[in-house]
């Protein structure tokens, strides 16, 4: 699997929601409807806490916490 799949995949699946979805990576903070964004920060074997706030941030979380297992991708989806 190429992490370019992983990318372009993740990002689509956050732009289906109107939630910010902000992936924190150490000390930076990616927007993850943006695949430049992910392309210069998303590693495998590192792991990542994801934030997400709106109105459908439920079923975001859950869609998120998909994409990123299907793809191998250590996330932990932070409650608010």
């Amino acid at each position: 699997m190429s992490n370019n799949a992983a990318i372009v995949d993740i990002s689509q699946t956050a732009n289906r929601f109107r939630s910010s979805i902000v992936l924190q990576a150490e000390n930076k903070y990616i927007d993850v409807k943006s695949i430049l964004g992910l392309f210069t920060t998303l590693v495998s074997g590192h792991s990542y806490e994801l934030h997400v706030h709106g109105p459908d941030a439920d079923e975001a979380k859950v869609a998120m916490a998909e994409v990123f297992a299907k793809h191998n991708l250590n996330i932990a989806v932070v409650a608010d």
